[in-house]
Formats: C-alpha cells, sequence, structure tokens
C-alpha cells in the first residue's frame, strides 16, 4: 500500500523516515477552515480536512490502495491558540507569551486510506504535549526571531533547531512537539493492516 504525506513539512517527512516508512509528499491545496475553539479539535479538523484533500485528489487520479496522512499542529498557552506567526512581530509577541512559563503543542493527525473499489475509510486523533520555557530576554526574543527560524512553527519555535536552547522540560512526547507524534502514526497505521 502506497502512503502519501499530505504535507511539505521537512519535520514530518524526516520522522516518517525515522520510523523506517516509505511515502510520497503530495501537500494539501485545501483553504484552512476551522470554526473550533478547543486546539484539540481544531488539529483534529485540519488534519481532517487536508487528509480528506488529498485522498479525493488521488481517487480522482484513479489511484487505489493508499493511505494518507493529514497532519496539523498548533500550541495553546493561556487559552490562545498560536499558530505560525504572521510576521516579526506576531513571533516576538508570541515568544513573550510563552517565555518562562508552561503551553501545550497539540498536533492532530487522520489517517484516510482506500482500497479497490471500497470507499475511503477514515481514523482522527491528537496528541498533546506540556512545554515549559525558560525565561527569555528581550534581547533574546529577538535574535532569535532574526534568526528566521520561527517563522514558519506554531508557537514561533522549533524544540528541535536554535529554539532548544530555551525549552526547560516536555512533558509527553518529543516528536509531537516537532509535528507529528509518529510513533502513534506508526502504531495506528499497522493497527489497520496499512503498514
Amino acid at each position: 500500500m502506497k502512503i502519501y504525506l499530505a504535507s511539505a513539512s521537512p519535520r514530518r517527512k524526516e520522522l516518517l523516515k525515522q520510523v523506517g516508512l516509505s511515502f510520497k509528499t503530495m501537500p494539501s491545496m485545501v483553504e484552512e477552515n476551522i470554526t473550533e475553539t478547543k486546539p484539540d479539535e481544531v488539529v483534529e479538523r485540519l488534519s481532517y480536512q487536508k487528509a480528506v484533500d488529498v485522498c479525493a485528489r488521488l481517487t480522482e487520479q484513479g489511484k487505489e490502495d493508499f493511505a494518507v496522512i493529514g497532519a496539523d499542529t498548533v500550541v495553546s498557552c493561556w487559552g490562545e491558540i498560536l499558530g505560525k506567526p504572521a510576521g516579526r512581530e506576531d513571533a516576538v509577541r508570541m515568544l513573550r507569551q510563552l517565555q518562562g512559563g508552561g503551553h501545550q503543542v497539540y498536533t492532530g493527525v487522520t489517517l484516510a486510506w482506500k482500497y479497490k473499489g471500497l470507499s475511503a475509510m477514515y481514523a482522527t486523533f491528537s496528541e498533546s504535549t506540556d512545554v515549559t520555557m525558560y525565561p527569555m530576554t528581550e534581547e533574546e526574543i529577538c535574535r532569535y526571531v532574526d534568526s528566521g527560524e520561527p517563522m514558519d512553527k506554531a508557537g514561533a519555535y522549533a524544540i528541535q533547531g536554535l529554539g532548544a536552547a530555551y525549552i526547560q522540560g516536555i512533558c509527553g512526547d518529543y516528536n509531537n512537539v516537532v509535528g507529528l507524534p509518529v510513533s502513534r502514526v506508526y502504531q495506528e497505521l499497522k493497527k489497520r493492516g496499512l503498514v
């Protein structure tokens, strides 16, 4: 069975390779549309939209026997959902909000799979990891934002990059903070006979 990742994220690609999965990438082109306000429901909805989009495109191309992995990650801090920063000032604002305290990283995953002649099937789940950051000075925040690393990351930091200098600790799945709870993804694929 061919596996497709509905994302262009280099971090998600690396995590799937790390566990030995062979896959192709087909980034979702769906416009993200959410009405939910709880972070777990937001990421589950967005991952579902991505998986449905790619599954439909593969079906239109006449593909059979495939599985799609759709995923989305957000950070939740003090009741606010933080996605990717809109610009430099937004990244600075997010880091000011996160530093010196705890927050949660949520990743939603939807698996979509299709066998010959059958309708597509879907399974959606999410993971949450608690992260605590050390306090950052204003100079550290600006230097980190100016590195460019925060600009395409939920919550404006990368635990696997320069942002690691400011992570005090985590409780939960480290890979979830990177962008994909890959061990759970593998187990969910295995449970359904997709790997």
